[in-house]
């Protein structure tokens, strides 16, 4: 099973797993690891400070940003997909700037209480921008997405972000793939299952 990040609106520490609801998605997951499923959960846009004290209590094995598995026998590029979003320079900025380990390690330093206030005030005023910003914008950009697949040289691509499931076809070099998007859980919850038949999506919940 593979977790393509935003697990949590917002993750401010793996001291978090005080929280009842982080600590009760920490044991489910564990769950699923102790059934024999191997859990990998690849950080996103909103849960990137999620580390190697939350992948232990989760049971899982924290990912790359970018990785290539064999999927049902294909093999599959899975990310988080914000990387994607070229065209919203200002994210781009913001990403490359809350990524510097430097700065993690400075804000991880913080009290746990000024860290849940900044992480409050970072989810409005994002939600601020994206009513500022266009629907373009905030998606992929094909050429992105074009050289993720040529230089990872495979034919899918599975990724989260935008929130807008869907399995997208198109050619790069001249071979057919496709780009499977996951939607968000905010009204029902659903996951992408592989075989050798191809894709699915199924609802949850």
């Amino acid at each position: 099973m593979y977790v393509l990040g935003d697990l949590f609106d917002a993750w401010i520490g793996d001291d978090q797993l005080r929280e009842p609801m982080a600590g009760h998605v920490a044991a489910s997951m564990r769950a699923v690891a102790a059934s024999g499923v191997p859990v990998g959960l690849i950080v996103g846009n909103r849960d990137f400070l999620v580390g190697e004290k939350f992948a232990k209590a989760a049971g899982a094995t924290l990912l790359p940003e970018r990785l290539v598995v064999d999927v049902a026998g294909t093999p599959t590029l899975i990310m988080h997909g914000d990387e994607l979003c070229t065209g919203d320079v200002g994210y781009q900025r913001f990403r490359e700037w809350s990524h510097d380990r430097r700065r993690q390690r400075r804000f991880l330093m913080l009290p746990y209480a000024v860290r849940l206030a900044v992480g409050r005030w970072a989810r409005r005023k994002s939600g601020v921008e994206k009513a500022t910003k266009s629907e373009t914008i905030m998606d992929v950009e094909p050429a992105a997405v074009e050289a993720a697949l040529r230089e990872a040289s495979v034919t899918r691509l599975v990724h989260g972000h935008t929130h807008r499931p869907a399995r997208h076809r198109l050619v790069v070099d001249g071979r057919d793939c496709e780009r499977w998007v996951l939607a968000d859980w905010y009204d029902r919850g659903s996951y992408l299952e592989f075989d050798s038949a191809g894709g699915r999506t199924h609802a949850v919940g």
